[in-house]
């Protein structure tokens, strides 16, 4: 039996403070976005669980009431996360006006209009407010609406990373026509401003129209009254992963059970018979008993006889799922459910307070969909104070023909935990160091050499934009392939992560672009590194060695790579046999040498023959860093014969 890898722990205060309200009802990200209220084009970046959907209420009704706009239309990917927009009583908790949506404006709630397109323009021509409905109504809505429908309308679009620049999104194009052609507000609504297959949600035109409301994920659990701790970990398996579910589920933790893709190498290619042995791993399934009116499914434990409750996502069967979906939608005690087993669905927008864990079999490739799963166990509640997102993920095997895919997806989901590490820290501001004499600010660290933001455009980047950037770098193929220390860190931070820059910003100069790089790197590093306090000094523990905090350089910092740790970690974690798997295939998908990085490496080449008494690093070698050394020198060789 392996162990799971918990490579995140981050500890919280427990203040209360994202939590409490003000006079109104606002919690702190509400009030943020309610001070921005008067923008035509609002973007709200902030976690699960933060009340975006609250404050959409409130900017709602204000450009209603008090802006002058006809109507208001919530957009929602599927209909479960409708249920966030339900009517409720505002002017209990101090506001002046309640939100209410007529049932019949409500298209997320089952009925029996048989056109809910015919819904949609009905109330576009009628005198009603507020309406509800989903991405896909709205696309199809729009072919048969002309764009003057929607002047001085808000329409409001939740979990807006489904919007795509690519031509082939309609919602996007429904967006940037309405943004082109109509006097229309838009307020865009998110968790994670990025998406899994790397293109753009909005063009930088576009994007540059939108006032930005950012509440970052440590602000969000830092200040909940129970949740102390959350963890990120992995599991691995050999096999099948239904042999190895039992060394990572367990019953006594509210469960959300995401099993993987049927088109998934982890996928058995039978889904229904997948959550049949779940539920017989976890009793004698010819116990278990469903509900006709509920669906839940219960069945006595294995053992101590308890009864756990079970909703089954995954069934295809509409008029039963729609039966269990209700129930879920309607759940207020702890006691409701133990475990849910999904698909597809459970991610975006579904609110379990209780759930406590969720265990996701097979690596996501989006990024974007990873912070939504382990934002289904960060809401705060009474019943726990750790949360945990664990990973079960095939371990690499040199005999299967698919091992490239297996190192590819532990690599890519190790890199996505280091992603949520560095969201869930703290931030800090960095400032230049001009003497010895000069010192920080609380929060603040400063750095020698240092290029801070001379733009509003640099400082809006680093301000807004950096988790999103970085989660990008994280995607780029390039960078991937460099991650694990095959390369020197300096091609990794002065090459690579700059050309992602140019990618994401080409209107940036190159002065620019360097502030940008310089602001990513050093918030990547500081922030996969510990700072730990000896007497009246600070030290900052980074690439296995101590820095006292007032002797930090960019040169320093440069010379780190910012996703060491995790491979450091993975390294301890995997047996000798799979770390050489890994490395094997590495080498195969290896990163091309180019010259940028030959000069770069020259230097440490020349150090590396004068300690060795002129051998040349092995290609053979079981240090990534001494071989990437040896196909340097090999790149310069071949580069020496084509001159000449």
């Amino acid at each position: 039996m392996s162990e799971t890898i918990q490579i995140v722990k981050a500890e919280y205060a427990q203040s209360g403070e994202s939590t409490s309200t003000d006079n109104m009802g606002m919690r702190e990200m509400q009030k943020r976005a309610y001070e921005a209220r008067n923008a035509q084009y609002l973007l709200i970046k902030a976690p699960p669980a933060a009340g975006k959907s609250r404050a959409l209420m409130f900017l709602g009704l204000d450009k209603l009431y008090k802006q002058g706009l006809k109507k208001v239309i919530v957009v929602v990917p599927e209909r479960a996360i409708g249920a966030s927009f339900d009517n409720i009583e505002l002017t209990k908790f101090g506001f002046w006006e309640d939100w209410k949506v007529e049932t019949e404006n409500n298209l997320c709630i089952p009925t029996s209009e048989k056109s809910l397109v015919k819904v949609f323009e009905r109330f576009m021509e009628n005198d009603d407010k507020i309406l509800i409905c989903t991405h896909a109504t709205l696309r199809f809505a729009y072919e048969n609406i002309s764009d003057g429908f929607f002047d001085n309308v808000l329409l409001a679009i939740d979990e807006f990373h489904h919007i795509s620049q690519s031509v082939d999104s309609r919602l996007g194009e429904v967006l940037r026509s309405i943004m082109s052609n109509t006097t229309a507000h838009i307020i865009a609504m998110t968790g994670s401003y990025f998406r899994g297959d790397a293109i753009p949600v909005l063009s930088t035109d576009d994007e540059a129209k939108f006032t930005k409301v950012t509440y970052n994920y440590y602000e969000q659990l830092n200040g909940y009254e129970h949740l102390k701790s959350l963890g990120i970990g992995y599991h691995f398996y050999q096999g099948r992963y239904l042999s190895a579910i039992n060394e990572v589920l367990d019953t006594n933790r509210k469960t959300i059970l995401h099993i993987p893709n049927v088109n998934s190498g982890e996928s058995t290619k039978q889904k229904h018979d997948e959550v049949g042995a779940i539920i017989d791993l976890i009793g004698d399934g010819s116990q278990a008993v469903q509900d006709p009116k509920t669906g839940v499914i219960s069945i006595p434990r294995f053992g101590d006889g308890k009864i756990i409750k079970i909703a089954d996502l995954v069934e295809d069967d509409q008029p039963k799922r729609d039966k269990i979906v209700a129930y879920l939608r309607a759940m207020t005690d702890e006691g409701d459910l133990d475990l849910i087993i999904a698909l597809g669905m459970a991610k975006e927008g579904f609110d379990w307070p209780y759930c406590e864990h969720a265990l996701t079999v097979g690596y996501r490739s989006s990024l974007t969909e990873i912070i939504q799963i382990i934002g289904r166990c960060t809401r705060d509640s009474p019943n726990k104070e750790h949360a945990q997102f664990t990973n079960l993920i095939a371990e690499p095997d040199a005999q299967d023909s698919e091992v490239k895919t297996s190192v590819n997806n532990m690599l890519k989901a190790i890199t996505a935990s280091l992603l949520m590490e560095q969201v869930l820290a703290p931030n800090f501001k960095f400032k230049t160091k001009l003497n010895d004499e000069d010192k920080a600010q609380a929060g603040e660290i400063l750095i020698k050499g240092f290029k801070e933001a001379r733009s509003q455009r640099v400082t809006q980047i680093l301000e807004t934009d950096l988790n999103d950037l970085k989660a990008k770098c994280f995607q780029d193929p390039d960078i991937l392939k460099a991650m694990p220390g095959g390369v020197d860190p300096l091609v990794l931070n002065k090459v690579l992560i700059p050309k992602v820059i140019r990618k994401n910003y080409p209107d940036l100069s190159d002065e620019q672009v360097e502030e940008v790089r310089q602001g990513i790197v050093a918030d990547a590093v500081i922030k996969n590194s510990s700072i730990e306090i000896s007497g009246d000094k600070k030290f900052v523990r980074m690439a296995g060695q101590f820095v006292n905090i007032d002797d930090l350089n960019i040169d320093l910092i440069d010379s780190v790579n910012p996703f060491q740790k995790a491979f450091e970690i993975l390294s301890k974690s995997v047996t000798p046999k799979v770390l050489r798997v890994i490395q094997d295939t590495i080498d195969s998908n290896r990163l091309d040498v180019t010259e940028e990085e030959a000069l770069i490496a020259y230097p440490k080449i020349k150090l590396w023959l004068n300690a060795h008494n002129g051998q040349e690093p092995s290609r053979h070698s079981n240090n990534f860093e001494e071989r990437r050394m040896a196909n340097v020198i090999l790149f310069l060789k071949n580069e020496k014969k084509k001159r000449g």
